[in-house]
């Protein structure tokens, strides 16, 4: 039986979803397979190597989803570059310890779904199983050099844009070793067909069978921002309602249930229904996340993001991307949300971003699956 290593860390939630999709997508095919989900910044990986809790007490993975949370995101160039720092100082120890792996574990072939890691990953591979494949999928629209996601050595890339396919070609990769997808992997459960009554479905959520319905998410952790968004939008009164998803953070949830307020809400903590909730709203508010904001577009909601020197390195092309297919608004401060609101829907404007989003039709997962078939049964 063929052994996959499907390589993620918790870093956001992006990752792991991203790993669990693809991973649950093969089983489902009923192949002799033995798929392993890989957390590489568990102790018995490299979690023992964690430079932040060796001096914080903290991993670095808490205090990037802390920063997330707290919306601390001007620090982000700094922590990567403390990260990179980190993964240099100890990249002989990290090669010897994946060594060790990989001897005990002997895969045949290691799919890599993280950032930062994809050199020690090649490396280590080379020195115990030299002919095993890496493949590297981009859980990013887009590379942000250097040494982030492509990495000068001869290994797999899934690309989901142009952009990120002309990235991997331009640091001279054959075009035989770069996959070009139509999109990021998403979960299954967003190709599944929804024939709920969308009026019916609000009403029981106590919100307006009619009124425009925007749905505000900020990731797994949720975002201190979505207080300071709710207020603002209450200037517009019962021209609109809203749906806010916070994830883990019961404080943000609390907050928002027991604020006063002038329009409909209904306010949702951790869940697994994303696709419905996208599927009963018009349109989305949210961090320029890849993966988020790719879900959003596959369900043809226009979205509204923010884009300044604030912005995740990692989600910058997002705001381009966005802007180039026209699929919604790129704010530069969320003071703004107000304007772009009441700007998306306005009927023709709503229908444009709508119209737009259908033609993207992103099969990265079912593509992403059948690339790893291939490979593995080379």
């Amino acid at each position: 039986m063929k052994k996959i290593d499907l390589i993620y860390f918790d870093a956001g939630s992006g990752h792991k979803s991203t790993a669990q999709a693809l991973m649950e997508i093969i089983k489902k095919k009923n192949l002799p397979l033995d798929l392993r989900l890989i957390n590489i910044q568990d102790p018995e990986m490299l979690g023992s190597l964690d430079l932040f809790y060796k001096m914080t007490g903290i991993s670095g993975v808490e205090i990037y989803n802390f920063m997330l949370k707290k919306n601390w995101t001007l620090l982000d160039p700094l922590y990567l570059a403390l990260s990179n720092l980190n993964i240099n100082y100890k990249h002989r120890k990290a090669v010897s310890l994946l060594c060790d792996y990989w001897f005990k574990r002997q895969p045949d072939l290691v799919v890599s779904l993280i950032p930062l890691f994809n050199r020690v990953l090649w490396e280590s591979l080379q020195k115990v199983r030299p002919h095993i494949p890496l493949v590297t999928i981009l859980t990013d629209l887009a590379d942000c050099p250097p040494h982030y996601w492509i990495e000068k050595q001869k290994q797999y890339f899934i690309c989901p844009t142009e952009r990120a396919f002309e990235q991997a070609c331009a640091m001279g990769h054959e075009k035989e070793f770069i996959f070009r997808t139509s999109g990021l992997i998403i979960n299954s459960d967003f190709y599944q067909e929804i024939t709920l009554n969308r009026s019916l479905e609000r009403k029981q959520m106590g919100l307006e069978p009619n009124l425009p319905t925007g749905l505000v998410m900020f990731g797994g952790n949720g975002s201190d921002i979505m207080l300071k968004i709710a207020q603002i939008l209450d200037k517009l009164g019962r021209k609109l309602q809203l749906i806010f998803i916070c994830g883990k953070n019961e404080t943000l949830a609390n907050s928002l249930r027991a604020r006063e307020k002038s329009l409909p809400t209904f306010v949702e903590g951790f869940t697994n229904e994303i696709p419905y909730y996208m599927y009963i709203s018009d349109f989305f508010i949210g961090k320029p996340g890849n993966i988020c904001v790719s879900e959003a577009v596959h369900m043809n909601l226009p979205v509204i993001i923010k884009h300044n020197l604030a912005t995740l390195v990692q989600e910058r092309y997002t705001s381009e991307w966005i802007t180039h297919n026209q699929l919604g608004i790129v704010l530069d401060n969320w003071q703004k949300i107000d304007q772009a609101v009441a700007q998306i829907i306005q009927p023709e404007i709503f229908e444009r971003y709508r119209h737009n989003a259908s033609l993207i039709n992103n099969q990265g997962l079912f593509e992403t699956s059948g690339i790893i078939l291939d490979l593995i049964n080379k």
